[in-house]
């Protein structure tokens, strides 16, 4: 079973996670989810990235505001794909994470959704497992094309409206 590490810095994070949990769920994928704060427990996460190809996860999400150099430590530490999920802070509006996820030194690669896009982040790491694992791939395939054919019904529903 294809399995996926989410880890917050802060445990308030867990509104913006909550949607990646639930749609890595609802795509069978194992969700382990870990509050590890790369200030305030280094240790914990340099631990944490250590160990997470020997506790069999493929892909790791972090989530982090302000600061947020948690993916690019978790990074710094294990060479399986990170993912970045900014949260909006108080002071920037969430540029300030945004920024601290994107501007990666060379060699230490950080993938980086929109600012409070746990939704994209999750289908971002199911596309990534979706390489080894086919099942995922057939998924995300009947996911884009049940996105395509809501459009398609909104689209029928206002034509007929309007005229």
């Amino acid at each position: 079973m294809p399995k996926a590490a989410i880890v917050m810095g802060s445990v308030s994070d867990l509104d913006v996670v909550k949607p990646t949990i639930d749609i890595l769920k609802k795509f069978d994928v194992e969700v382990e989810a870990r509050v590890i704060s790369a200030h305030r427990t280094p240790q914990m996460a340099h631990d944490f990235a250590n160990n997470a190809i020997e506790n069999n996860i493929e892909v790791i999400i972090c989530a982090a505001g302000k600061a947020a150099h948690l993916g690019g430590v978790i990074a710094a530490y294990t060479p399986l794909p990170v993912i970045g999920l900014p949260v909006k802070s108080s002071t920037m509006d969430g540029l300030d994470s945004l920024l601290s996820m994107v501007q990666m030194p060379s060699g230490i690669p950080v993938a980086c959704v929109a600012i409070n896009g746990g939704l994209n982040a999750g289908l971002l790491a199911i596309q990534i497992l979706s390489v080894k694992y086919p099942n995922l791939m057939k998924k995300m395939q009947d996911y884009k094309n049940s996105m395509a054919e809501k459009i398609k019904s909104d689209d029928e529903k206002l034509q007929k409206e309007l005229n």
